[in-house]
């Protein structure tokens, strides 16, 4: 290590929810530095959620339990990194650390919302989140992409430290 460690910043609960995870959740969602815009989208998404919920008679119809679910469903359990070992480069399934899947379940949920295209993006979230629940949708694809590639290359698991 060549610079010391980076202290953790504290995050206060969003105003909404008070809770941690979906305050982490708008601040990804932040563009530029707009945070009311992030929060309106991060909400309305969510009453969407609750909406949806009700209308397909979910067995859970809380807005943060249903959003904290599709994030269980998209965090990935493994990930592969690219290692060099002599003179070839291999692909070594690791497991992910806590911190890091839940900051790529965020990004894949909000790009593949983004990639919606012709509807405001709050209800492109909602239906993403909605996608994830049910485990399917764009960024479900992407875990289950990304856990294929780990178990192909669960033969060169022994060079990870």
């Amino acid at each position: 290590m060549r610079h010391k460690k980076v202290p953790k910043r504290k995050l206060l609960p969003d105003t909404t929810y008070s809770n941690l995870t979906v305050a982490k959740f708008i601040n990804t969602v932040m563009r530029r530095g707009k945070k009311v815009a992030a929060q309106k989208i991060v909400y309305g998404a969510l009453n969407m959620l609750e909406e949806k919920a009700k209308a397909a008679k979910e067995a859970v119809e809380d807005p943060l339990a249903l959003f904290e679910l599709a994030i269980k469903n998209v965090s990935p359990l493994v990930e592969v990194k690219s290692r060099r070992v002599g003179g070839a480069n291999y692909q070594i399934p690791l497991p992910v650390r806590a911190e890091r899947r839940l900051a790529l379940a965020f990004r894949w949920l909000i790009a593949a919302a983004q990639a919606k295209k012709g509807k405001p993006m709050a209800v492109k979230l909602a239906e993403e989140l909605f996608d994830a629940v049910h485990q399917t949708g764009s960024a479900m694809k992407k875990k289950q992409d990304v856990h294929r590639m780990a178990e192909a290359n669960r033969a060169f698991a022994h060079f990870a430290r």
